[in-house]
């Protein structure tokens, strides 16, 4: 049970300060009583408990004024309340403007005593609680929800925090189930932002017919069915951060007009006549590759220049694999508590299993995988045995193939060797070549004259 708070009374005035400690504890709270407000404010520092003082404006030594004062300097988390004898507008208006939650005149009225304390602890207690809501927040989508220590994960996380405090528009890219929602998430979480909304869209989710309305919204009467005005994502998202994910299925009039809001932070409803400035950060992101889209004509050049003003790539994880016990663990976790499993493992051999899966549906894939094993698994331990065959069956498919993984000891030239690096690793970033020469360490020209010989000898695999 929460501990019950305490109220000080501050008053030289003994039948005053006694007649307000008797209507207060009557109503169950704990009441301190002081005729010197120095006394008082050592008492409150030492005591955790106290929550609320009321006290005296006009006194001896320290008065009313002073207190509150030496309250604010010391950042005690307490509510005052200050009683003054005179009920001018003139007293009131300075002790509300020193930093007094309330003020009532003498002589007290104790059942309005008792009502203005009440309601002041109340809403002590729901910015507590709001406060413990948002670190728990926090907690779930800042960067501490984001799990990884793999060094392409700590560049990711460098970038964020050197980005998150800033008003740049960010561009995430990265594969499907990396967790790009997560990392916008956790921007937000991290910015001078952070009390406002965090809203997010997913571009291609939504017909072309309607997402013009959910993110401009629309007059009432603008087109058939439109029976009210609708407020859009981006007014919506007005003080705090707007999410585009998949912004390459933005059609090309969309696309047009994205960009005039990124030009000038003003939007119109659709049918509607009035301009409405906005201020909204922007932050969309793509498993595609918008710079060849560009090229093949499909997404507007200078509206892929201005959304990757800054660019964060959330890496896939077959590049982290080092987080993937790390993952699972916290997965299986979280899982077992979640679907009210008593707690499992994967031993040794199940992780180096999932270790040599290639994961094309990244870290959303594994959370499935495990989600399933938490749920039809009897066991405490989770064995190799126990995966799904999909897993077995890559690993057996890649090791058939040739991998370079199996090349230990054979006797093949070094050129063959190359070549299926080379493939191999083509295969594992979905044929992006500049991902692949990245993890090669080789520059793009080298990979694509390579690639261009391995067609030329019929060796290519790709």
């Amino acid at each position: 049970m929460a501990k019950t708070p305490t109220v000080v009374v501050i008053d030289d005035e003994t039948g005053s300060r006694e007649s307000m400690a008797i209507a207060l504890e009557k109503a169950g709270w704990t009441v301190s009583t002081f005729d010197d407000a120095a006394k008082a404010l050592t008492f409150i520092e030492e005591t955790p408990s106290v929550a609320l003082a009321i006290c005296d404006l006009r006194m001896p030594g320290m008065d009313g004024l002073g207190f509150l004062e030496a309250t604010s300097e010391r950042k005690l988390d307490l509510r005052v309340i200050l009683v003054t004898g005179y009920g001018s507008i003139e007293s009131a208006v300075e002790a509300m403007r020193v930093g007094a939650d309330d003020y009532l005149t003498k002589p007290v009225d104790l059942y309005e005593l008792r009502h203005r304390v009440g309601n002041l602890l109340e809403t002590r207690d729901l910015k507590q609680e709001v406060s413990t809501l948002r670190e728990r927040l926090d907690k779930r989508f800042g960067f501490e929800s984001i799990i990884g220590k793999a060094e392409p994960m700590e560049h990711m996380f460098e970038q964020m925090r050197l980005v998150a405090p800033t008003r740049s528009s960010v561009l995430i890219i990265g594969e499907s189930g990396t967790g790009k929602e997560l990392v916008a998430n956790a921007l937000h979480q991290a910015s001078p932002r952070q009390e406002e909304r965090f809203l997010a869209i997913n571009c291609g989710a939504i017909p072309p017919d309607i997402l013009e309305s959910e993110l401009f919204g629309h007059e009432k009467g603008s087109f058939t069915g439109a029976v009210a005005r609708k407020i859009g994502k981006f007014e919506l998202a007005d003080k705090g951060t707007l999410f585009l994910d998949e912004i390459s299925e933005l059609y090309p009039a969309l696309q047009v007009k994205l960009l005039r809001v990124l030009e000038d932070r003003s939007i119109m409803r659709v049918g509607g006549a009035e301009v409405l400035q906005l201020d909204f950060r922007l932050i969309a992101a793509t498993n595609r590759d918008l710079e060849q889209l560009v090229t093949d004509g499909r997404f507007r050049e200078d509206l892929y220049y201005r959304l990757k003003v800054v660019t964060i790539e959330v890496p896939p994880l077959r590049r982290r694999i080092g987080d993937l016990a790390l993952l699972a663990e916290t997965f299986l976790d979280r899982l077992c508590v979640e679907h009210g499993r008593s707690p499992k493992r994967l031993s040794q051999s199940a992780l180096e299993t999932l270790a040599g899966y290639g994961w094309p549906g990244n870290v959303r894939e594994l959370r499935n995988v495990l989600e399933s094993l938490v749920i039809f698994h009897k066991g405490e331990e989770i064995t190799s045995d126990d995966l799904p065959l999909n897993v077995h069956k890559r690993q057996r498919d890649r090791k058939s193939s040739g991998s370079i993984q199996n090349l230990v000891g054979e006797p093949i030239p070094m050129a063959e060797i190359e070549r299926r690096a080379i493939l191999e690793t083509l295969e594992l970033t979905g044929g992006k070549r500049a991902e692949a020469a990245t993890i090669l360490d080789i520059g793009l020209r080298t990979l694509q004259r390579k690639l261009k010989e391995y067609r030329e000898a019929g060796t290519s695999e790709i």
